[in-house]
Order: structure tokens, then C-alpha cells, then sequence
């Protein structure tokens, strides 16, 4: 077998204009440093068509989470409660202020966070609720911000994994106060790094602009509303280049057919894997009928630990490449340090040990789907 396998977990796709976008923000506008002219489209396109109240491109998720903690003014001592089955930034943007993560176990439905161990897992501490869709499959939104709502707390949606997925009418980043985005080049909208922080409570819009610009008033000295710019507030360099912006600006015009083609790849690989989810062999995605999904992830549960590593490496045989995904924060070194549980993780030990992701980009072809689902059939009639 070659050291590269023929279907790989993932590849980045070009739309087609990303160059001549760059070519125009070096040659023409002659702006490359952050809020030039391809930031603003790209702010603009995200308002209009995800219906945010603001927009700001980041340089990742990781910014825009934690650009979220300095908004909500986390600091020493304040709960913060989300998933352990997450990305570490979740977890860390918050602790970088002092603040601590408070773990509550998933639905072993949709692997998104049990909103029913909410209400129970709030203190005197808590501050705000970061709802992480897993695999780009809406929480439940509704229980979550009436929950929230009732007690006083600030809701930051981790849309990391969701970008135009849908829970209700609303897209995912602008039902919580905060949203943050994704287009790391293993997302279906891709800039290679990248990010954006979706401001939905118009109170926060103006400090988030400063948070945004290093702490400085710097947008309100280019507006005109101010004659200079100083050192306001707390902040960091959080804005993308405007090269990066030019590369998103192509990948958000061909959006809505990225994530249809994807959907089409994930509903394909549903059907056929469906005789093995119907014998047992295997556990498929649940998508929720609260709202849409956008062919992020696809991945199968398998029976155990050892039964995942051996198909990962049967896989890898067959030239495709499988992997799973995240070791639960509340296990690892640092969330024993800095976090705390609150109930039992059952759901979640229980899937970190046993999900396996299959491979799905956009210019994945259908032969490439039946390519990975015959492996994986095969592997259990072996067994």
C-alpha cells in the first residue's frame, strides 16, 4: 500500500476564484493587512445571508471563542458550561480568564449536549452555556436559551462544525448571543485558517468592534467619530489578513452548492450503510427534525475500542483513511487541572472510544462513497 491513501479523510476544495480574488486584493486594492475591502464582503455576505446582527472575520474559531469570554466579561472563578466532547479552544478561550469549565455529559442520540443536565448543572457561578453542534447537527436550541434566559446566563454557540445548518428557522451562530465560525481548511467553507464571531445582541456589537481592533477605537476614528484613536478596552489582533478574506470571499460564493453537494455525499453513505446499521454492526449519525444539517461529518459508532482500531487500520489497508475524534476534555491533563464535571460522562467516554469518521470533501465521488462502505461490510463479514 502507498504511504498516501486513494481516498483520503479529507481534501481541500478550491472553488475557482480564490487566486484572481488574491491577485486583486494585492494588485488592485493594494490592501492586505486585516478589514480591507474582502473582509468587508465577507462580513456583509455572512449578516445578509445568515440574518447576524454583525459580523467579524477572525483569524479562526479559536478567536471568535475567545473574543465571546472578554464580551461576557468571564474572569476568575466564573462556570462556564459546555461538552467535554469538544475541541480544546472551547474550553480554552475561557480559561485563558481565569474562568472554569463546567463538563456536562452528550445525548447519545445527536452527541450534542444533554440540555436536560442543564438547569441542574448551574450554580451561583455560572456565567454563560457554550452549545457545541456536533458534526454541523443542531442542539436544542429552545430548551438552551429558555434555560439560560430563566437563570441569567449568556449563550455562545461553538457553530464551529455548523455553518449553514439550521435549527428552526434560524441558521446555527445567530440564535445565542454569540456565534462562532469555522473555515479551517477541514470545514465545508474553507480559508485555510479562519474564522468568524457573529455578534446577535446589538449591546455587545460596538465593544466587540473595540475587543476586535486590539482594544482601540480605531473603527470609530475611520468613521469619523472621533478625531484619533486610543486604547480603550482589552483586546488582541483578531483580524484575518485581507488575503484570507479574498480566498473566503470565493469559497462563500459557491457556498449553498458546497454544502448541497455534501449533504448528497452524507445522505448517499446513510442509504448504503444502512443494511449494516439495521444488523447491529454499526450506529449512524441521528440528524434531528428540529432543523437542517450540512454534510459536515460523517461517522459510525462501532460495537467497542478494539473493534474501531482494527477497522481503522483494515481501512487504512484498503488505501482509505478513517479517524476518530476527540479524547474527552475532562480526561485530559489540563481539564483535570483546570475544569470540573459535573454528573457522570457516560455518553461521552462511551462515543470518544467508539466514533470513527469516514472520508468526505466535496470532490469525493459517489464511487469513492460505495469504495468506503463495501471496506467497512467487508471488514464485519470478516469478523
Amino acid at each position: 500500500m502507498s504511504k498516501e491513501p486513494k481516498i483520503p479523510f479529507n481534501r481541500p476544495f478550491i472553488a475557482g476564484k480564490e487566486m484572481d480574488y488574491i491577485a486583486r486584493a494585492v494588485n488592485e486594492n493594494r490592501r492586505i493587512s486585516g478589514d480591507g475591502p474582502f473582509t468587508q464582503k465577507c462580513q456583509t455576505w455572512l449578516e445578509e445571508t445568515l440574518g447576524a446582527k454583525k459580523a467579524l472575520l477572525t483569524h479562526s474559531c479559536t478567536a471568535a471563542l475567545e473574543m465571546s469570554a472578554l464580551l461576557c466579561d468571564i474572569g476568575p472563578g466564573d462556570e462556564v458550561i459546555m461538552p467535554s466532547f469538544t475541541f480544546v479552544s472551547t474550553a480554552n478561550a475561557f480559561v485563558l480568564r481565569g474562568g472554569v469549565p463546567v463538563f456536562v455529559d452528550i445525548r447519545k442520540d445527536t452527541l450534542n449536549m444533554d440540555e436536560q443536565l442543564l438547569r441542574r448543572a448551574v450554580t451561583d457561578k455560572t456565567k454563560a452555556i457554550v452549545p457545541v453542534h456536533y458534526a454541523g447537527t443542531p442542539c436544542d436550541m429552545d430548551t438552551i436559551m429558555e434555560i439560560a434566559r430563566e437563570k441569567g446566563l449568556r449563550v455562545i454557540e461553538d457553530a464551529a462544525q455548523g455553518h449553514l445548518s439550521t435549527f428552526g428557522n434560524k441558521y446555527l451562530g445567530t440564535i445565542g448571543d454569540l456565534g462562532c465560525l469555522s473555515f479551517h481548511e477541514t470545514k465545508n467553507i474553507i480559508s485555510g485558517e479562519g474564522g468568524a464571531l457573529l455578534i446577535n445582541d446589538p449591546e455587545l456589537a460596538a465593544r466587540a468592534e473595540i475587543i476586535w481592533e486590539k482594544g482601540t477605537n480605531r473603527k470609530r476614528f475611520f468613521r469619523g467619530e472621533v478625531d484619533k484613536y486610543t486604547w480603550v478596552d482589552i483586546g488582541s489582533s483578531y483580524l484575518p489578513s485581507d488575503i484570507v478574506a479574498a480566498f473566503l470571499y470565493a469559497q462563500l460564493e459557491m457556498a449553498e452548492k458546497i454544502i448541497a453537494a455534501r449533504r448528497r455525499l452524507f445522505d448517499l453513505y446513510m442509504d448504503k450503510l444502512a443494511e449494516l446499521a439495521n444488523n447491529g454492526k454499526v450506529r449512524l449519525p441521528v440528524i434531528g427534525e428540529q432543523g437542517s444539517y450540512n454534510g459536515h461529518i460523517m461517522y459510525i459508532i462501532t460495537g467497542s475500542l478494539d473493534e474501531r482500531t482494527q477497522l481503522t487500520g483494515y481501512l487504512w489497508e484498503q488505501g482509505i483513511k478513517a479517524v476518530f475524534h476527540y479524547v474527552p476534555l475532562h480526561s485530559s491533563p489540563m481539564g483535570e487541572k483546570w475544569c470540573r464535571v459535573h454528573g457522570e460522562m457516560v455518553q461521552t467516554d462511551d462515543v470518544s472510544e467508539r466514533l470513527l469518521r469516514l472520508p468526505l470533501y466535496y470532490e469525493m465521488t459517489d464511487k469513492d462513497v460505495v469504495q468506503v462502505v463495501d471496506a467497512v461490510a467487508a471488514f464485519y463479514e470478516k469478523r
